[in-house]
């Protein structure tokens, strides 16, 4: 299916150019913005949606309520476990869909104006009439698209984000309603981390939520601290030549300690291992991701004249991203030669895509592995 998309961002941003929209709205308050994108139509369709939900590869949920009592199952679903279009009070979820729809990608990727660093996924909502999952709040910046039927938004700038207690989703127990907007198709919402909202199916209706990745302090640390525990390379082992008789066998003894504490290097982390440690953190591919290699594979000379000729465009589940002369695709590192070819690998982790002849002939050498590997197709375009 295709999708119709605002020719520019003016008009995703009701108005406001990307500048104006960061310094007043980003991370800072809610913005409704009306016909963001005027005749838009769902990336996938609910039958689309549904078939997704149940692949092993695609993370889903259904959410379904009756008045306070809430019920969460974790897919991939069967046909029968899925929702029926006319049983109220349902929800459907799929996380990054546009790891699996080349339409749900391009809308995704409109947003681009925001780092791709930042940027997560796009998850689809399917509900029917009277569905949603409850008041909530994300950690996270969201922009919630209306794309099919309506959705009553409640929205509120609320401290108090105490959660009820024994139900599997977490609900808000004190929600209480400051704004309240009916989104149609093409309508938008945008959300900073910590606003509280809940969302009401009005009819069948299908909603794109934008989500930007926010990793928490100790994530990062620990990450880092992984990163760095790959880096020592310590040498010798522990000795302890003229040991002396003890009288007490369990003590950890001081001198033991003071030798241990010898044989342990600790690496300095510098400003270049976290740059590269983000790098490879934020490419790092989900753990549902998996790459298909070209069925018929190509030697690297005929790569290079096919990629001339075709161009080449990135896997939808290809995750890419580069600093200085260091390109991270995937969860890997390389390092990129100056000149023309570091410029191709460059633009292409940019824009996603190289049209024919928009590659540096030396560049088909950096990325005829990742072709090999599936990261990267030949063909101008998904």
């Amino acid at each position: 299916m295709k999708i119709n998309l605002p020719s520019d961002l003016h008009q995703l941003l009701g108005g406001l150019s990307p500048d104006t929209f960061l310094k007043k709205y980003w991370q800072k308050k809610p913005l409704l913005i009306r016909r963001a994108v005027p005749d838009v139509m769902p990336p996938v369709t609910r039958a689309e949606l549904f078939e997704l939900a149940g692949r092993e590869e695609a993370e889903s949920r259904v959410v379904a309520h009756e008045g306070r009592a809430w019920r969460m199952e974790r897919g991939p679903f069967t046909k029968r476990a899925l929702p029926a279009q006319r049983q109220p009070h349902r929800t459907l979820l799929v996380q990054g869909v546009n790891l699996h729809s080349v339409e749900a990608d391009a809308l995704m990727r409109r947003f681009n104006f925001i780092p791709q660093s930042r940027l997560d996924d796009l998850m689809i909502s399917w509900a029917s009439d009277g569905g949603g999952v409850g008041p909530h709040f994300d950690s996270y910046d969201v922009f919630l698209l209306q794309v099919a039927g309506k959705r009553r938004w409640r929205i509120s700038s609320q401290r108090d984000l105490t959660l009820q207690p024994g139900v599997p989703l977490k609900i808000l127990k004190n929600f209480k309603a400051e704004e309240e907007y009916v989104l149609e198709p093409g309508d938008m919402l945008y959300l900073p981390p910590s606003v509280a909202h809940d969302g009401v199916a009005v009819g069948e209706c299908m909603t794109c939520s934008i989500g930007f990745r926010a990793p928490s302090a100790a994530e990062l640390t620990r990450g880092f601290l992984e990163y760095m525990a790959e880096q020592v390379q310590g040498k010798g082992l522990y000795a302890d030549p003229g040991l002396a008789p003890t009288r007490a066998s369990a003590l950890l003894d001081d001198g033991f300690v003071r030798r241990a504490r010898g044989l342990v290097t600790m690496p300095k982390p510098g400003t270049d291992a976290f740059e590269d440690f983000l790098g490879l953190y934020l490419t790092e591919p989900k753990p549902n991701v998996f790459f298909d290699a070209p069925d018929e594979m190509l030697a690297p000379a005929a790569f290079a004249h096919a990629a001339a000729r075709q161009g080449v465009h990135l896997d939808l589940q290809t995750q890419m991203l580069y600093r200085g002369q260091r390109i991270y695709v995937n969860g890997e590192g390389f390092a990129l030669p100056a000149g023309g070819s570091g410029t191709s690998v460059r633009a292409l982790a940019d824009a996603r895509s190289a049209a024919p002849g928009q590659l540096a002939a030396a560049a088909a050498k950096i990325l005829h592995p990742w072709y090999e590997y599936g990261w990267l197709h030949l063909g101008g375009k998904p």
